[in-house]
């Protein structure tokens, strides 16, 4: 399926609620004298899209052409909002200006990691029938361009009913699946969508069912099909995965294996939705999609999108087993720790030949591990091997050594490197912590230069794989 969305790179239209989400970081060390609050110091801002912002990333994270339609104000958030828009470059974008309206932002104090307070500044009253029409007149012009529309509601008077309506009615017409991430209690403005991305507690609400059986899931998503004339009924279900209805009741599980964080993962989950039936995939593998997808998202700490390389690495990561599944190249790796540094995980290398692993390896690798969040362990090469102790070495082979290093709970990634030292490695892992053993005192460690620090560890005493071997050819 990869590689057919790698081909296809569907065209896709965004109408609906812009929002910053923005961030101020800090730590508390005490309560503010004048009253029973917390004193933030503070120690950096950032902003990033969210709302129909945070489902355009994610689209362009799956390499679709995409084009933005919506509504905001004329103030400071605006301007803001532009510049972040303009960053993911789309082919078009539309934005009609209120005077009256005040952009969406949102502003959330995360005090030692904790968020302590949200503050919001935005309009919920309906744009007026001038914006609704000038949207319209827009997207109409340039509907024969796009595979796809998705609708974004996060409730802030963008998807009006008048123009949820008027959309729905161009997506049928152009013959093109328009998809929705609902808002509110009444979904009879999506009437004759092709489908929405409710979880269960909005599906609950909006339906009236509460779905804590599978036969109330299956009344809810039919009394959607039925009620709101959709093309497929589906609910999301969290670590449960999606419950769809098309022709038959599916339950597509879930294959989350870490969840960090959920937030994005509904936006996440109606981009991958669109980008898959845009280019021709069927609903249950569509579905399968949006999980794999979602999956990538939780796995990464705040809003997040996911890449078609990363929903690929993690299908192949689903096929083997936990220790084969840390195997990775340089390549990957490369982009693995991009993506955990991204998220403020502390990386920690080390590297060997680990060719008969024992006590020593597994008590020093457990040492390196609590210097930080991530062990990437380099591993020399049989050739490299055999160069640096002679041919009688190694004893076993690279993919013997990777599978018994992988099976470690202390390490997180084995990485094989063919060159006699490590530098081209640690070159594309820059680790924030460099791990040697203490008989690299006063010698130059390789890498040292691409690291933020090295420390060296002390070996256990009386353990080694020469001594093993020398052990076993004594009682040969």
């Amino acid at each position: 399926m990869i590689e057919t969305l790698r081909q296809t790179q569907p065209t896709i239209a965004v109408i609906g609620d812009l929002m910053i989400d923005h961030y101020i970081w800090g730590a508390c060390e005490r309560i503010s004298p004048e009253a029973p609050v917390q004193v933030v110091s503070t120690d950096k801002e950032s902003m990033v899209l969210g709302g129909a912002g945070n489902v355009l990333s994610n689209l362009v994270a799956l390499d679709a052409k995409v084009s933005l339609y919506s509504v905001i104000g004329e103030d400071h958030n605006a301007k803001r909002l532009q510049s972040l828009l303009e960053t993911l470059n789309p082919a078009q974008m539309t934005l009609i200006s209120e005077s009256y309206r005040v952009t969406t932002q949102k502003s959330r104090v995360i005090a030692s990691g904790q968020q302590i307070l949200r503050l919001d500044e935005e309009s919920t009253n309906p744009i007026d029938d001038t914006s609704q029409s000038a949207l319209l007149e827009a997207l109409s012009h340039n509907i024969s361009h796009y595979d796809a529309l998705l609708l974004s509601d996060y409730g802030k008077g963008v998807l009006t009913p008048t123009l949820c309506h008027a959309l729905i009615g161009l997506a049928h017409q152009q013959g093109i699946p328009i998809l929705i991430d609902p808002k509110g209690a009444d979904y009879h403005k999506y009437h004759g969508a092709t489908l929405l991305t409710p979880n269960k507690k909005e599906a609950s609400l909006a339906s009236g069912i509460p779905i804590d059986t599978p036969q109330h899931l299956s009344e809810a998503l039919l009394y959607f099909k039925e009620q709101i004339d959709l093309t497929y009924a589906l609910i999301t279900l969290s670590e449960d995965g999606i419950g769809l209805l098309s022709d038959q009741l599916t339950t597509i599980p879930t294959v989350a294996r870490e969840v960090f964080d959920v937030t994005g993962a509904g936006d996440t989950v109606l981009a991958s939705l669109g980008v898959a039936l845009a280019s021709g995939i069927d609903i249950v593998s569509a579905c399968h999609f949006a999980n794999k997808a979602a999956a990538v998202v939780v796995a990464k700490v705040g809003s997040a999108t996911a890449t078609l390389a990363e929903i690929e690495e993690y299908e192949h990561s689903l096929n083997k087993g936990e220790a084969q599944s840390k195997i990775k190249n340089f390549e990957q790796i490369a982009r693995i720790t991009r993506r955990l540094k991204e998220q403020g995980r502390n990386i920690i290398f080390t590297n060997g030949c680990f060719d008969i692993l024992h006590r020593g390896h597994a008590s020093y690798l457990e040492r390196a591990k609590a210097l930080g969040d991530i062990l990437i362990v380099g591993l020399n090469s049989d050739a490299s091997i055999t160069r640096l102790k002679g041919e009688s070495r190694p004893i076993n082979t690279l993919d013997d050594r990777a599978f018994l290093l992988g099976a470690l709970e202390s390490v997180d990634f084995v990485v094989p490197f063919y060159e006699d030292t490590p530098y081209n490695l640690i070159e594309q892992i820059h680790p924030d912590i460099l791990v040697k053993g203490a008989d690299y005192e006063g010698k130059c460690v390789v890498g040292s230069n691409l690291a933020g620090e090295v420390r060296l560890l002390e070996f256990v005493e009386g353990r080694s794989t020469s001594a093993i071997i020398a052990k076993i050819e004594t009682k040969e």
